[in-house]
């Protein structure tokens, strides 16, 4: 079989997915249709927006399907019609057995994680958040319990002592779609050895669940290290956030982007102290300088930039 005569279904929805669908396009290979998820209501003029996939999609002729309900057999019947030999998924919601099991040559996910390690939704800005010095992007076939197929193939990559979440987000995009080719290419070739996760027994799965806004609030007892991570786990987008409190107990919620360790221990959690156009903040452990941030609101500012139009008289964060 050759790369023209292999029929591919490609399931995704944001950019992170965009990177891989344009790569199998751009090497010719034959994507028949995209599966995304339908068009949504959003922003202030409640227009209706698509899906990067379904955008790229239209803008390369490619027939695009937008379920409601993956099981439903309209869908499911159409998907079937297209006799597609290879279903690829990235960023895409868990598919039923009806869908996955459909492909003669399998269903292959892309995860931007090394596999067993942070499985779920949100691998990246997990794995940030636990101060992970390394990660990576594994390909695996599809099976019952998400994220816990045979691998097929994973690439390594270390993270940054200070890089966020948006910076190994746009490596892993790209490391992600050459791996995808290198999948395909490997299962054109037949000569494939997929291993069982739980035969990695010195890997020790792990979690990354959907991120919620509770789960980004700042907990200044913390140690600083943990809340360092935190904070470039989250950004930019949700972003960490705590309340800012002045001595007139005016409060406003602040999205804090960046921040940078230091050797000082003097603030108390949450307390503030404002040094020549710098803000430090104590943790459970040492302050922490905030480098990077955004009140509610407003856009995102350096902090010498924030100092300069803020009157603050005792500001604290909680």
């Amino acid at each position: 079989m050759t790369k023209e005569d292999l029929r591919i279904v490609f399931f995704g929805t944001p950019e992170f997915a965009v990177e891989s669908l344009a790569a199998l396009v751009d090497n010719g290979y034959n994507v028949c249709a995209v599966v995304t998820m339908p068009d949504k209501i959003a922003g202030r003029g409640h227009k209706l927006l698509s899906s990067p996939v379904k955008q790229y999609a239209i803008e390369h002729g490619i027939k695009v399907l937008q379920p409601e309900k993956l099981k439903d057999e309209g869908f499911v019947s159409e998907l079937r019609s297209i006799a597609a030999d290879l279903f690829i998924v990235i960023a895409f919601r868990m598919l039923p057995e009806v869908v996955w099991a459909m492909p003669p040559l399998g269903t292959f996910n892309l995860h931007a994680s090394l596999l067993p390690r942070f499985r779920g939704a949100a691998p990246i800005n997990r794995a940030i958040m636990a101060g992970e010095t390394e990660t990576g992007v594994t390909t695996f076939f599809l099976k019952h319990e998400i994220d816990t197929g045979d691998i097929i193939d994973r690439v390594r990559v270390e993270i940054g002592p200070d890089e966020d979440a948006g910076s190994l987000h746009d490596r892993l995009m790209a490391l992600g779609a050459r791996l995808t080719l290198d999948t395909v290419g490997h299962i054109i070739a037949g000569d494939l050895t997929p291993i069982p996760q739980d035969s990695l027994s010195d890997e020790t799965p792990t979690a990354a669940p959907k991120i919620f806004k509770d789960t980004c609030r700042i907990d200044w007892t913390r140690p600083a290290a943990e809340i360092h991570n935190h904070v470039r786990g989250l950004s930019p987008y949700p972003a960490a956030w705590t309340d800012l409190s002045d001595g007139d107990a005016t409060e406003t919620t602040v999205k804090i982007l960046k921040t940078r360790l230091t050797d000082k221990d003097t603030l108390a959690p949450g307390e503030i102290k404002v040094s020549d156009g710098r803000l430090f903040v104590g943790t459970g452990s040492a302050d922490i300088e905030v480098l990077r941030l955004q009140p509610a609101g407003k856009k995102a500012l350096e902090t010498a930039d924030f100092l300069r139009g803020a009157r603050l008289a005792k500001p604290k964060f909680a």
